[in-house]
């Protein structure tokens, strides 16, 4: 008899593991095939970036992830307007536009200005028509000088906090946070009554 509150022994065996396991020997040749694909890409939309059009810089959403920068899905019209680009000029030259966002942040609202302003400075512009340039095109000293640019351009990067060092004095060594912490905290409770306090001890010099 099985003693006690044990689990009576009942082995599951024999599960024909083989049968289940699943394996890719065509990664290398995924990757041979990906890349080029790729190069295909990159000879087909030349002159243009193989990395898509221009993306804004954004704040990601919720209090977890919004310290986090990130790239948009595409420039607000106000955003255009402050850089001197026509709305719908932007995506022949290669800028993502999103007429749904909104600048909730006067910070962020300069960035991306800045950045499309640097964009729009970097930037070399085809004519549709080898022999036939208008304006707003490039120069041809310029179009003969031009490259595709292969891989990410502009990169969005935050920038890393730096850390001032400095010599701990005598005065920094003596300063006792807890205690200044403690008495500020005081401070605070008892600013209402010492206000109080101090306009009756007013009224009665007055009298």
């Amino acid at each position: 008899m099985v003693k006690h509150n044990n689990v009576i022994p009942n082995g599951h065996f024999r599960k024909h593991w083989q049968n289940y396991v699943k394996t890719w020997f065509n990664q290398p040749a995924r990757k041979t095939r990906r890349r080029i694909a790729r190069q295909k890409k990159a000879v087909k939309i030349f002159p243009q970036p193989t990395a898509g059009p221009l993306r804004p810089i954004v704040h990601g959403q919720t209090l977890k992830y919004n310290m986090k920068v990130r790239a948009g899905r595409g420039f607000s019209l106000e955003e255009l307007k402050a850089a001197g680009i026509p709305k719908k000029f932007a995506p022949t030259i290669g800028i993502a536009v999103d007429h749904r966002r909104r600048n909730s942040s006067l910070e962020g609202f300069q960035t991306n200005v800045n950045r499309l302003k640097t964009y729009k400075a970097k930037l070399v512009v085809f004519p549709r028509r080898a022999r036939k340039s208008k304006a707003g095109d490039s120069t041809p000293e310029e179009l003969a000088t031009a490259t595709q640019i292969l891989g990410s351009y502009m990169p969005i990067v935050r920038e890393k906090p730096t850390v001032e060092l400095v010599k701990v004095t005598e005065e920094m060594k003596s300063f006792r946070a807890y205690d200044k912490l403690r008495l500020e905290r005081t401070n605070k409770r008892h600013v209402g009554v010492r206000a109080k306090r101090a306009a009756e001890a007013e009224k009665e010099e007055k009298k």
